[in-house]
């Protein structure tokens, strides 16, 4: 039988710690919420960088997701991370429905020289624009999940 496993083009995070923290944060939210794996009404409506954005309003999903983008700063400012994947799995069965890849890409003489960089918010926003686009346009050629899911990263 073959798998239904679908491997996702590579979305790129580029930045400081807590910048690519914070867009791994709404991108997973984003597609948590896009790909139905968690109800459509545990998700409310925010602005941030002049863009509306979708976030999970369930204190375990938030919880799980704040305190994995604390990590993911963590393991980033010690220059130790370089791919985060989060799997969409059937709740039945365990089987892997998707993956969808970050490459995460840190400033180098961020990460060595401790030397911070501030970004305006009209950058931040182009930045997590084109995440935001990325994700929706692999999102509109995948096939609905007529089951039950769960995620993991």
């Amino acid at each position: 039988m073959a798998s239904r496993t679908v491997a996702k083009d590579i979305i790129t995070l580029r930045g400081s710690a807590a910048i690519v923290s914070e867009f791994f944060g709404y991108a997973a939210n984003s597609i948590l919420y896009n790909r139905g794996v968690y109800p459509e009404e545990s998700f409310a409506k925010v602005k941030k960088y002049g863009l509306p954005m979708l976030l999970t309003q369930d204190e375990g999903v938030k919880s799980f997701i704040s305190n994995l983008t604390a990590q993911l700063s963590e393991w980033l400012e010690a220059g130790k991370l370089q791919r985060v994947v989060l799997v969409i799995m059937s709740k039945a069965t365990n089987e892997v429905l998707e993956r969808w890849n970050f490459s995460i890409e840190t400033d180098c003489e961020v990460v060595e020289k401790g030397v911070s960089r501030e970004k305006s918010d009209k950058e931040i926003m182009r930045e997590i624009q084109a995440i935001m686009r990325q994700i929706a346009s692999s999102i509109t050629y995948l096939p609905c999940l007529d089951e039950p899911c769960k995620s993991s990263i």
